[in-house]
C-alpha cells in the first residue's frame, strides 16, 4: 500500500493501487473502457472496521478486479464496503456499485436530482439526446449514431437500477471519524453532488471540479433548460466554501479547489465570448458554431473529433449559446432547429 498519494505528474494518477490522500482516505484509480479519460478515481474512507466509497467505477471486469486488489492493500475486501456514495449517475461512477450491490447487498446512494434522468434511462426512452443533436443542426451526426445502434450495441439502460437512497443537498452523513455534507452541484449532470469534509479540509468533487479538463455539459438523459448556467452557479457555490483539498474523479489530487474553480469560471467566460464571436461572423446553429471553435487543449478542429466527442461538442456549444441568450447577448429562434443571431 502506498503511504502517500504519488499522483504528482500529469499521468501518474493512472497508476493502479490504493494511495493515501488524507488520514483514513485512499484514492483508488479504476480503469475505464476506451482511450479517453482512461480511469476514474474512487475514494475509500475508513469507517470503523469497514469502508465507505465515494463513487464506485464502471461495471467492467477490469475495474472490479482493480478495486478488489486495491482494497486488499488496505486489508479489506469488496464485502467490507458499507456504502457507496455516488457523485452522479454516469456509468463510470455508478454502475459498478450497482453490480456489487447484487452480490454483497451494499447500499448505493446518489443525488436526488438524478431521478428524472434515471427514470428516462430505465424507461428506455433515450431519443432525447439524439433529438438534442437534431435541434443543434447536427442531424447527420444523429443519424450516424442511430445507424450504429445495432442489436449487439450496449443499451443505455444496461447496468442501471434505482439507488437505495436519494441524497438531498445539505444532508450530513455521519461516519465514525468524520461528517460528510452533501452539496448540490448541478451542471455536469442535473443531480451531481459533491461531498464536503470541512473538518479535514477535503472536497470529494466527482466530475464537478477536475484539475486538467472541463467536464462535459448538456449531455444527459433528461437535460435541464440551462445546464451551463446551472454549472456556473454550482462553481460559485463551491467557491463560497472554505478552500479545500480537491479530490477529483479524474486526475491527480490538488491542493486548492478555489484556484481550479477560478480557472474554470474564466475558461467558460472566454468560451462564451468566442461562441458569440462565431455567431456574429455567420455561424447560426450549435453544429456550425462548434465547427468554428477549437476543442481540447490542443484546439483540435471539430472534424478531427470522433463521433462521440462530436456529440459532446455540439451539446456543450448549445449550452453556451443558450447562456448567451439568457444574458441577452444573442437571440434564438427554434423551428425544429435552434438558430442564433446577434442582437
Amino acid at each position: 500500500m502506498a503511504s502517500v498519494d504519488v499522483a504528482h505528474g500529469r499521468h501518474d494518477w493512472l497508476r493502479a493501487g490504493a494511495f493515501e490522500v488524507a488520514p483514513g482516505v485512499h484514492r483508488i484509480p479504476l480503469p475505464m473502457p476506451g482511450d479517453g479519460l482512461r480511469a476514474v478515481n474512487v475514494y475509500a474512507i475508513r469507517d470503523g472496521d469497514g469502508l465507505v466509497l465515494v463513487d464506485s467505477g464502471w461495471a467492467i471486469p477490469q475495474a472490479r478486479a482493480a478495486l478488489e486488489t486495491a482494497l486488499g492493500e488496505l486489508g479489506c475486501g469488496l464485502g467490507d464496503v458499507r456504502r457507496y456514495l455516488i457523485t452522479h449517475l454516469h456509468r463510470d461512477h455508478y454502475t459498478l456499485g450497482i453490480e456489487l450491490r447484487s452480490t454483497f447487498g451494499t447500499p448505493v446512494a446518489v443525488g436526488a436530482g438524478e431521478r428524472p434522468s434515471l427514470e428516462v434511462l430505465l424507461a428506455g426512452t433515450h431519443d432525447q439526446q439524439l433529438s438534442q443533436l437534431d435541434r443543434g443542426g447536427a442531424s447527420e451526426l444523429a443519424e450516424l449514431i442511430r445507424s450504429a445502434q445495432g442489436p449487439e450495441t450496449e443499451r443505455p439502460e444496461e447496468g442501471f437500477e434505482h439507488p437505495d437512497e436519494w441524497l438531498e443537498g445539505g444532508a450530513e452523513i455521519e461516519l465514525t471519524d468524520r461528517t460528510l455534507r452533501v452539496v448540490d452541484t448541478p451542471g455536469h449532470t442535473r443531480g451531481h453532488v459533491v461531498f464536503v469534509d470541512e473538518r479535514n479540509s477535503l472536497l470529494f468533487a466527482g466530475d464537478h471540479v477536475l484539475p486538467h479538463i472541463t467536464p462535459s455539459i448538456g449531455l444527459e438523459a433528461a437535460r435541464t433548460e440551462l445546464p451551463l448556467g446551472d454549472y456556473l452557479d454550482s462553481l460559485r457555490r463551491v467557491r463560497e466554501l472554505p478552500d479545500l483539498r480537491l479530490l477529483p474523479a479524474h486526475g491527480p489530487v490538488t491542493g486548492s479547489a478555489h484556484s481550479r474553480v477560478d480557472e474554470l469560471l474564466a475558461h467558460h467566460e472566454d468560451r462564451l465570448d468566442r461562441t458569440e464571436r462565431a455567431v456574429r461572423t455567420g455561424a447560426a446553429t450549435a453544429r456550425e458554431v462548434a465547427g468554428e471553435l477549437g476543442w481540447t487543449r490542443r484546439e483540435r478542429s471539430f472534424t478531427d473529433l470522433d463521433p462521440f466527442n462530436q456529440v459532446l461538442a455540439v451539446g456543450e456549444t448549445a449550452a453556451h449559446l443558450d447562456v448567451l441568450v439568457a444574458r441577452d447577448r444573442l437571440h434564438r429562434v427554434v423551428d425544429g432547429v435552434a438558430r442564433y443571431r446577434a442582437i
